[in-house]
């Protein structure tokens, strides 16, 4: 081996080494690639124009459209959560199924795909059913560990099912890395990969895994009554039910159903979520404030009506090209358009006051900037370190070392996937993303890998790794919100059954690729 493959090893060493004691990722980054990056350039062999390139990285990062739906998408998943829309989901569908044998567990699960769908954001979908839904299961007898492995693996479901931030993030990777796959295999014209490829891709996976849990559930409720025994109490009214479940649907389907339509991208996507969002928090805060009818309230609702019918026009006919073109249709559509906008931007601003007034716009703010830093942040260390790593001849050595591991593409790929879920017990997603992710991805493309199958099996990989113990964030949340009766390894076993069908969900996309690129190919191709 070459002074360049001992640098490279022993760089991305001394980065799991820092990161494992504790330093802060983003500076961690950056500081190893520069320390290597400085040893290279005294060795001779790292040439300081990488270091010249750095400044652009991070302009192109900060211009980087798909990467604005990132804190788009959390400020939706964190104002649903603070004006408590997500604790009225799961009260009413635990009251909906909770006369049935195994009713919470149901409610659960569907619940954590529904929140996942709606905000995208593993913590807080965790916490929010730690805290409602554990202390039901615990009062009517339910077992704590079939308890807290679903709320946990449920919780993980904002990981594959869209809008997810790791699929985002994953997105704006995967089409670097393919791009610069098909440039060394000579195919420049080739299709682009994008960040509604990846949500297409992964719809259908997601809802297998919601299936698989259900079944599991309802098998442990029909073998072991006593674990998941049938409660009592009255079924919810049909107006408190369609209150709790028809608005944050609609949410979903404006915003999946506007990216996956092909209408919107995904930042676009994501601002008609975050305005959605605003609508439903307002609405919701001034009707507990006894405010239901007031001007503010009625506002929110003429707002909350435009968007909708901005939305549908849209999907009706492409508004923004009609806007300024002769013609009456085009005239009326485009100026249709402009009033519904105008009036679902005032219906927006009256949620957010609703939301100040009650309180809850300040931390919902400064939880998005938090999250939002924190990527970004990240990101830019994470470029620093990518170039470093690629002018010490990084990429080179990754290529050739998955092209030794026996296999072919089956073998490298399984080595992969192993490092991956092993470096998922210590790292976030985050850095896995930004750092393992396009030193790997080119190469298993340039193999034969579809871009589209492999964001999406990663995003599983990674799922996976939230629940495994005993580094499992998912089990760290969890634990934080658990009563003092429920035992860490309650938890542990809980989410060993879960942990399973994760795995045997990623062996079924793997032997059945289709799954995941059949919808992608039908709407995009």
């Amino acid at each position: 081996m070459d002074v360049h493959g001992i640098l490279d090893i022993a760089m991305f060493l001394t980065l799991i080494a820092a990161l494992m004691m504790g330093y802060p990722v983003a500076f961690t980054l950056a500081g190893v690639a520069l320390a290597f990056g400085l040893l290279g350039m005294a060795l001779g062999i790292f040439e300081p124009s990488y270091f010249a390139a750095f400044p652009q990285r991070v302009f192109g990062t900060m211009g980087n459209a798909t990467l604005t739906a990132v804190p788009l998408f959390v400020l939706m998943g964190v104002i649903l959560e603070r004006s408590r829309i997500a604790e009225d989901l799961l009260t009413t569908m635990g009251d909906l199924f909770g006369r049935l044998r195994g009713g919470l567990l149901f409610s659960t699960t569907l619940v954590g795909a529904l929140l996942a769908a709606s905000t995208g954001v593993v913590g807080a979908t965790v916490v929010t059913m730690g805290l409602l839904a554990l202390p039901a299961m615990m009062q009517r007898g339910y077992d704590l560990r079939i308890a807290t492995g679903s709320i946990a693996a449920s919780g993980t479901l904002g990981q594959i099912i869209p809008p997810s931030i790791v699929l985002i993030l994953l997105g704006d990777v995967m089409a670097n890395a393919n791009q610069r796959a098909q440039l060394e295999m000579g195919k420049a014209t080739s299709s682009a990969v994008s960040v509604g490829d990846l949500f297409a891709g992964a719809l259908l996976p997601g809802l297998l895994l919601v299936a698989l849990y259900l079944a599991y559930q309802a098998f442990v409720a029909w073998t072991r009554p006593a674990a998941a025994p049938a409660g009592q109490g009255e079924y919810p009214k049909l107006d408190r039910l369609v209150r709790a479940l028809f608005a944050p649907l609609l949410l979903i389907l404006a915003v999946l159903g506007s990216i996956l339509a092909g209408i919107a991208t995904a930042t676009e996507g994501a601002a008609v979520g975050a305005a959605g969002a605003a609508l439903l928090a307002g609405h919701r805060l001034e009707r507990d404030a006894g405010r239901g009818r007031g001007v503010l309230s009625r506002l929110v609702l003429v707002g909350g009506a435009s968007l909708a019918l901005l939305v549908a026009l849209r999907m009706v006919v492409d508004t923004p090209a009609l806007i300024g073109q002769p013609g009456a249709i085009a005239q009326l559509a485009g100026s249709a358009a402009i009033i519904l906008a105008l009036l679902s931007g005032a219906g927006v601003l009256g949620g957010l006051w609703a939301l100040h007034r009650a309180g809850a716009m300040a931390p919902a703010l400064a939880s998005t900037t938090s999250i939002t830093a924190m990527v970004f942040t990240i990101l830019i260390g994470a470029a620093l370190f990518t170039l470093v790593f690629r002018g010490l001849g990084g990429d080179d050595w990754v290529a050739s070392m998955l092209a030794a591991v026996p296999g072919g593409l089956t073998g490298a790929l399984f080595f992969t996937f192993t490092v991956m879920f092993v470096l998922g017990f210590f790292l976030d997603f985050i850095e896995i993303c930004f750092v393992v992710v396009p030193l790997v991805a080119t190469p298993l493309i340039v193999m034969g890998a579809d871009p589209v199958w492999l964001g999406v099996l990663m995003a599983m990989v990674l799922q996976t790794s939230f629940l495994t113990p005993p580094f499992g964030f998912a089990l760290f949340y969890l634990r934080g919100v658990s009563p003092p009766q429920v035992a860490t390894w309650d938890i542990y076993r809980g989410v060993a059954p879960f942990i399973l069908l994760q795995i045997l969900a990623v062996a079924v996309i793997w032997l059945a690729p289709s799954i995941v690129t059949w919808l992608p190919g039908l709407l995009y191709r």
